[in-house]
């Protein structure tokens, strides 16, 4: 598997290249792969961004965190995306730790909870995320809430 080297940044410390190379990795695969619809939603501003790069600096990874209460009461991941040649070596299983990793140390004690893609839920499932919806139509894909519960406090 590819080592990748993480950035977690506001959207005003991104920078115009991280900005530039996240929405294009994303416009390559959730708008050309996966059908037109409008990528930036307004939430952007309102959450972490989390890029993983490879050795030679390209954009291989990325995922959002939106804030409480930006569009969920608990922060939220979101636009979770691995490069095309990236899929199937394990990135995506780092990213989405990685992403967990982040909320817990930002939002200590609070549940997670995602829009996941219908098909993908097994695999958000493997991270302690449990469906909490009926399947429903999001940018015309079936997707499902899931949420990852907030951790037991120990005594």
């Amino acid at each position: 598997m590819l080592r990748l080297n993480w950035t977690w940044s506001r959207f005003g410390g991104l920078g115009v290249d991280n900005l530039y190379d996240a929405l294009a990795l994303r416009c390559r695969v959730f708008v050309l792969e996966q059908g037109p619809y409008l990528d930036p939603d307004g939430i952007d501003r309102h959450a972490w961004h989390l890029l993983g790069r490879d050795a030679d600096g390209v954009l291989q990874a990325y995922l959002r965190v939106v804030d409480p209460g930006a569009r969920y009461a608990e922060p939220s991941i979101g636009r979770v995306i691995t490069s095309p040649e990236a899929r199937g070596t394990g990135l995506g299983r780092a990213l989405v730790a990685e992403g967990v990793v982040r909320c817990a140390a930002a939002w200590p004690g609070q549940a997670i909870r995602i829009s996941a893609q219908s098909h993908l839920a097994d695999f958000y499932g493997s991270f302690g995320f449990a469906r909490c919806s009926d399947d429903y139509l999001e940018d015309d894909i079936p997707h499902c809430e899931m949420l990852k519960p907030a951790p037991k406090e120990t005594p």
